[in-house]
Order: C-alpha cells, then sequence, then structure tokens
C-alpha cells in the first residue's frame, strides 16, 4: 500500500501552524480597518494631506467638501448610530446565549446519560465494534468524551458567532465614512471586515478540532475507533448552537426588517432607512445578529460536521487500522491548505486589483470564488500526493473497499466545483444584472400577486442545476471512496470557507453601512455608493446561503453514512414498512419546520407594525423630524419575540431524532433522514433564492440603472411598491426558513450519529412491545 510522503510530525506541525497563520492574519485585516477613525479630524487619506492620488477612492475629494456639510457632525453621528446597534446587537445574543447556555448543559447531561447506559455505565473494557479480536474504552469514557467534544463544540460555535458580530458592528460606519472617499475604499473597508470573521472563524474551527484529538489520543492511546467516535460531539455541538442562532438571529432580523418596510416604505412612503422609522435601529441590528452570528455558527457547523464524518469512517478504515496518523488527518490538511490559499486570494481583492467604478464591485468577488477555486484545485492535489500512501482501503458498509489517492483528490475537486457551480447559478438567479431578476422586476408593472408568481415559479426553477450539481458530486465521490469520498467532497465545498465567509459577511456589513449613511443625514451620493455595495452583498449573501445548503446535503449524507455503519445496519430498504413511514415523515419534517418559522417572524412582524404605527399616531413631530421615535421599544420587541420563537422550530429538529430513534428504532430513523436531507435541500435553495431574487428586484427598479429600471421607477411607484410587497414576503424565505433549513438535516444526521449506540441497544420500543 505505501506510505505518504508527509511525514507524521510534518503534518502536526503544518495544521496549527496553517490554523495560527489565518488567526494572524485576521488580526492584521482588523488592524488596517481600525486605522478608519470614528472621532472628527482630518483624515490622513484627505488629499489634502496625501498629495496626488493613491489607489481605491485615496484620490477623491471628500463629498462633504464639496457639498459644504459639516464633516464634524457627521462623523460624530455615525459613531453615535454605530454604537446603539453594537450594543442592541450583544444585548441580544447575551439574552439569546442564556438560554442557549441552559440547553447546552441540559443536551451535555443527555449525552452522557443515555452513550453512558449503552453498557450499563460499566467501566470494563469492551470488544471494539468494527474488529472484535481487539479490545475498546468502555462505553462510559465515549460518553464523557462525547460530552466534552460537544461543550467545545457548542462554545466555538457560540464565540465564532458573536466575534463575527462585534467587528460587523465595528466595521459599519467605518465603511460608511470611507464611502465618502470612494466606493473602492468602502469596498475593501467591508471586505477586510469580512475577512476577520472568515479567517478567525475557519482557523479557531480547525484548531481548537486538532487540540481536541491530540488531547483526546492521550487517553484512548491506539484505540483510534473510540477516540473519533468520540469526537462526533463536537459536530453537534457546532450545529445545535448554529439553529438557535440562524433561528433567533434571523427571526430578529426578520421582524424589524418586516415592520420597518411595511409602514415606513409602503404606508407613509419614506426612505428604507429613515432616522425617522422607529423599527430602523432593530433592522440594523438584526442584519449582524441574524446574517452574521447566525450564519457564521451555521458554516462552522457545517465545517465540524463534515470533518468529523470523514474522520469517523477514515478511522475504521486502513489509515485508523494501521494508525497512519497523516493520511487520518487529510481532511484536517485539507482544512489547513484551505486558509492559506483563501489567504492569497483576499489579497487580490484588496490590494493586486483596485477598484474604481461600481460597475466593478461584483466582478471582484466573482473573481474571489473563480480564484479561491482554482489554486485550491492545485493545493488538494499537491495534499493528496504528499498525505496519502498511493492506494489504501475505505470502509464501505461493512468491506474495505481499495482507493488510490488520485481517487480521493478527484472527490474532494469534483465538491470543490460543484461548490462553484451552485454559486454561479445562485449568482444568476439572485443578480439584478440578468435576466431572471430583471423579468421578476418588469413583473411588478401589473402588481404584487404577479411578482409573487414569478418569484416563486424563479425559485423553483433554480433549484435544478444546483442538485444536478450534488448528484454528480455524489456519485462520483461515492463510486471512487464510499461515504468517505462523500465527507470529502463536502470538505471541498467548505475548503474555501474564509473567503466564502468574507464574501458572505461583506453583504450586511454594507447594508448597515447604507443604514447609517441615510439616518446620518449623509449625501445622496455616498447613499448610491453603499447601495452599491449592498446590491452586491445581496448576490454574495445569496451564494453563501448557496454554499451552506449544498454543502450541508453532502455532509448530510456523509453523516448517514457514518450513522449507519456506527447502528450496525447493513441495508436501507425503502420498501420496509419502517422505513418508508420514517421517509415520508422525514420529507414533511423541512415543511413543518419552515411554517413554524416563517408564522414566528409573522407573528413578531405584526407586534412591529403596530408599534411603528402607534409611534408614528402618537409622537407629535415624528413625521416632521422634530421630535425623536422610540428605537429602544422596537429592539425588546425583536429580542423578545425571536427568543421566545426560537425555541418550538428548535425543540422539533433536537428531539425528533431521538423520540423516532427510542420509540421506533434506527431502521426508521434512517427513513427520516434520507426524507429529511431530500426534501430539505430543494426547499432551502429555492426559498432562499426566491427571497434574493425579490430583493434584488425591488434594489433594480430603485437604482434605475437602466432604461428598464428608469421606467418601472421611481420610488414610490406602484411598481415600486409591488416590489417592496415581494421583498417583504421574501425576507422570512431567504433569511430565516431557507437558511435555517440546512442546519435541520445536517443537525439531525449528527445528532442520529452521536446517539446511534443507544438506539441500537434501547431503540425500536414501540415494535419490542408490539
Amino acid at each position: 500500500m505505501g506510505a505518504s510522503i508527509l511525514p507524521d510530525l510534518g503534518a502536526e506541525i503544518l495544521i496549527p501552524v496553517c490554523s495560527v497563520i489565518g488567526i494572524a492574519f485576521s488580526l492584521v485585516q482588523w488592524i488596517l480597518v481600525s486605522k478608519v477613525k470614528l472621532s472628527p479630524g482630518r483624515d490622513s487619506g484627505s488629499p489634502r494631506n496625501n498629495g496626488a492620488g493613491g489607489k481605491n477612492g485615496y484620490a477623491d475629494y471628500l463629498i462633504e467638501e464639496e457639498e459644504g456639510l459639516n464633516e464634524h457632525n457627521v462623523v460624530l453621528k455615525c459613531a453615535e448610530i454605530q454604537s446603539a446597534i453594537s450594543e442592541g446587537a450583544t444585548s441580544f445574543l447575551f439574552t439569546e446565549y442564556q438560554y442557549v447556555g441552559i440547553f447546552m448543559v441540559a443536551f451535555a447531561i443527555l449525552i452522557f446519560v443515555f452513550l453512558g447506559s449503552v453498557e450499563g455505565f460499566s467501566t470494563k473494557s469492551q470488544p471494539c465494534t468494527h474488529d472484535q479480536s481487539k479490545i475498546c474504552k468502555p462505553a462510559l469514557v465515549t460518553a464523557a468524551f462525547s460530552t466534552i467534544s460537544f461543550l467545545l463544540g457548542a462554545v466555538t460555535s457560540v464565540v465564532s458567532g458573536f466575534l463575527g458580530m462585534k467587528i460587523a458592528t465595528y466595521a459599519n460606519a467605518r465603511t460608511t465614512l470611507e464611502a465618502r472617499k470612494g466606493v473602492g475604499k468602502a469596498f475593501i473597508t467591508a471586505f477586510r471586515s469580512g475577512a476577520v470573521m472568515g479567517f478567525l472563524l475557519a482557523a479557531n474551527g480547525l484548531l481548537v478540532l486538532y487540540i481536541a484529538i491530540n488531547l483526546f489520543k492521550l487517553y484512548y492511546g491506539d484505540d483510534w475507533g473510540g477516540l473519533f467516535e468520540a469526537i462526533t460531539g463536537y459536530g453537534l455541538g457546532g450545529s445545535s448552537m448554529a439553529l438557535f442562532g440562524r433561528v433567533g438571529g434571523g427571526i430578529y432580523t426578520k421582524a424589524a426588517d418586516v415592520g420597518a418596510d411595511l409602514v415606513g416604505k409602503v404606508e407613509r412612503n419614506i426612505p428604507e432607512d429613515d432616522p425617522r422609522n422607529p423599527a430602523v435601529i432593530a433592522d440594523n441590528v438584526g442584519d449582524n445578529v441574524g446574517d452574521i452570528a447566525g450564519m457564521g455558527s451555521d458554516l462552522f457547523g457545517s465545517y465540524a460536521e463534515s470533518s468529523c464524518a470523514a474522520l469517523v469512517v477514515a478511522s475504521i478504515s486502513s489509515f485508523g487500522i494501521n494508525h497512519e496518523l497523516t493520511p487520518m488527518l487529510y481532511p484536517l490538511i485539507i482544512s489547513s491548505i484551505g486558509i492559506v490559499v483563501c489567504l492569497i486570494t483576499t489579497l487580490f481583492a484588496t490590494d493586486f486589483f483596485e477598484i474604481k467604478a461600481v460597475k466593478e464591485i461584483e466582478p471582484s468577488l466573482k473573481r474571489q470564488l473563480i480564484i479561491s477555486t482554482v489554486l485550491m484545485t492545485v493545493g488538494i492535489g499537491i495534499v493528496s500526493w504528499i498525505a496519502l500512501p498511493s492506494s489504501f482501503t475505505i470502509f464501505n458498509f461493512g468491506d474495505q473497499k481499495a482507493v488510490k489517492n488520485w481517487q480521493l483528490f478527484l472527490c474532494v475537486a469534483v465538491g470543490l466545483w460543484a461548490g462553484l457551480i451552485i454559486g454561479f447559478v445562485t449568482e444568476y438567479y439572485t443578480s439584478n444584472a440578468y435576466s431572471p431578476v430583471q423579468d421578476v422586476a418588469d413583473s411588478c408593472r401589473t402588481g404584487a400577486a404577479t411578482n409573487v408568481i414569478f418569484g416563486l415559479a424563479l425559485g423553483y426553477k433554480s433549484c435544478i442545476i444546483p442538485i444536478f450539481a450534488i448528484a454528480v458530486s455524489i456519485f462520483v465521490s461515492f463510486s471512487f471512496a464510499a461515504m468517505y469520498g462523500i465527507a470529502v467532497a463536502a470538505l471541498g465545498m467548505l475548503s474555501t470557507i474564509a473567503t466564502g465567509l468574507a464574501i458572505d459577511a461583506y453583504g450586511p456589513i454594507s447594508d448597515n453601512a447604507g443604514g447609517i449613511a441615510e439616518m446620518a443625514g449623509m449625501s445622496h451620493r455616498i447613499r448610491e455608493r453603499t447601495d452599491a455595495l449592498d446590491a452586491a452583498g445581496n448576490t454574495t449573501a445569496a451564494i453563501g446561503k448557496g454554499f451552506a445548503i449544498g454543502s450541508a446535503a453532502l455532509v448530510s449524507l456523509a453523516l448517514f453514512g457514518a450513522f449507519v455503519s456506527r447502528a450496525a445496519i447493513s441495508t436501507v430498504d425503502v420498501l420496509t414498512p419502517k422505513v418508508f413511514i420514517g421517509l415520508l415523515v422525514g420529507a414533511m419534517l423541512p415543511y413543518w419546520f419552515s411554517a413554524m418559522t416563517m408564522k414566528s417572524v409573522g407573528s413578531a412582524a405584526l407586534k412591529m407594525v403596530e408599534e411603528v404605527r402607534r409611534q408614528f399616531n402618537t409622537i407629535p413631530g415624528l413625521m416632521e423630524g422634530t421630535a425623536k421615535p422610540d428605537y429602544a421599544t422596537c429592539v425588546k420587541i425583536s429580542t423578545d419575540a425571536s427568543i421566545k420563537e426560537m425555541i418550538p422550530p428548535g425543540a422539533l429538529v433536537m428531539l425528533t431524532p431521538l423520540v423516532v430513534g427510542i420509540f421506533f428504532g434506527v431502521e426508521t430513523l434512517s427513513g427520516v433522514l434520507a426524507g429529511s436531507l431530500v426534501s430539505g435541500v430543494q426547499i432551502a435553495i429555492s426559498a432562499s433564492n426566491t427571497g434574493g431574487a425579490w430583493d434584488n428586484a425591488k434594489k433594480y427598479i430603485e437604482a434605475g440603472a437602466s432604461e428598464h429600471a428608469r421606467a418601472l421607477g421611481p420610488k414610490g411607484s406602484d411598481p415600486h411598491k409591488a416590489a417592496v410587497i415581494g421583498d417583504t414576503i421574501g425576507d422570512p424565505l431567504k433569511d430565516t426558513s431557507g437558511p435555517s433549513l440546512n442546519i435541520l438535516i445536517k443537525l439531525m444526521a449528527v445528532e442520529s450519529l452521536v446517539f446511534a449506540p443507544f438506539f441500537a441497544t434501547h431503540g425500536g420500543l414501540l415494535f419490542k412491545i408490539f
């Protein structure tokens, strides 16, 4: 079989070094962002101090200088608004984390009790599941270490989301101020801030997982099967926190957004982020807690789960059986190289190319995806050559399948390129530069009803190519390397996670920047620049959701394979009644979950609309701008509603595998997992793309960049009002239900994997009774 070229020591050095490089790079980006001062005074980038010109808008005079505005007041106002947004976001997350913390402790106890009871809390070593001739650590030990890894994953996920939110709220006003010098300067500030989050999350997730493996190995020794079974708790912890972050944050942001839009834009005919609107601060807070904190936790969960799924399968393959450390750590080495590739890619956006015009923003972001994919393909090829033996065996449902290193390279590469295809298809269906969104905008001429019809049709149609891309990835990777191939294909899709997160986080930061510009009373030309950044950000956010959903499908399938192996199921026969009823119920769950989350947004938005109307009707001088609205009450409504409403959907996802596994057994549970995966992916893609298309159709009309768009506008026209209604309907689809569904399919699969020994031993109570 041969040995890998890279020695074990080399692998053990490479992974932490790349993690530290990622953390260091994120700190450098943060320092560069912090150079933009949120205090009045002449900026060193002004041409009066800087002589002749410079890159990315340094040569532009401040717009305030041209228009005679008071720069001192503008900067103070931006700092004040940023502080209010940051305080609101921090307050919400601390409240959310208090509730989540209680759940975290309760679920950790549940893991320990359930897994410890598999062998009656025995402390005696037992024969290994996959090799009865060897002795493995007792189930009680696996229960304890699974609990610890669950808590590690949960804390890392929470920290990732919180840091992302703090960085975004730190950068939003700075992006606004940089927009005074030029769109290029504002773009770089927003993108660097996104990069801080992307690299911190990718590097921290990798480093914590690597440290946990090494610490657990001190006890487990040569029992690698038990070691990596215990590590699966890391993925469960990451995704369970992500679920509450996505659902809670999504309900928060959309309650505020819908309330602000319906009363402010439709009823009162005032701009989107007008400071007279009482819900405007809550709306901007929501962008950070939903699209930044929730999204960061979500993608961290995907990364943790795909790594855990690959490691579990590898531990019972030749890598684990022969104790070959470097090939065993192949999934982590891929992620390590991904950090370096993303670092180089980021420099193309911030240093190697300059943005001089609005039309260059979207191509620059698209270039990030292409460059990172091409460089990563080369990186995967090198890693596969040096870190893997020329041939080896992979566990495949009871057998060992012979695999070549070039076949595993193709598995990772097909996942990587499928991600790029999904990204570009998502862009085509959600960017207002292309005909699908322009057709949706055109349908607004005949009112909101036709806008809704066209938007729904677009979302359904947008599923076709991504599903084919996922299907091809599954076929190729499974043919070459069974379930391990699917797990590393998911890792391939997530290998450029730092760049993906940077692009994704850039959107909400730009959106906040535009809101701050409007609230601070800055020039309409600055608002045009921030709107251009935001429109590109809408598309990139949709691309990020496409990546998350695509990777979730692969991750879920890989976890499903690991669950079937760990639960000792030889085949899953859909014609068996036990499995088929599970399949039907599983396919229904995404609909049930979506109904709960969308109704939660509707209920919270209803309270918000009533409060905003009350303030407009009862506060004298509010519409005239002589009185200030009560922002705090609207922030409190969003916070209270989201905390209350996130619990039922979260309970549905977390309790389903436990209830099905305990009462109906592992066969029925396998049907539930397959059903939720198949229907959940379709609904998630269509919901996210429909919402993104409606949002950009509205922005297409508002920007009036083409003759067609000007014919539909301006703001306040009937087509524009129809577009606002479509955007409002799409908000819970693209920012609450759609993104949360990918967590549903992953989380149920990883939870089933963690509890598989308990279900296999004690599950199926109803079938045992009858």
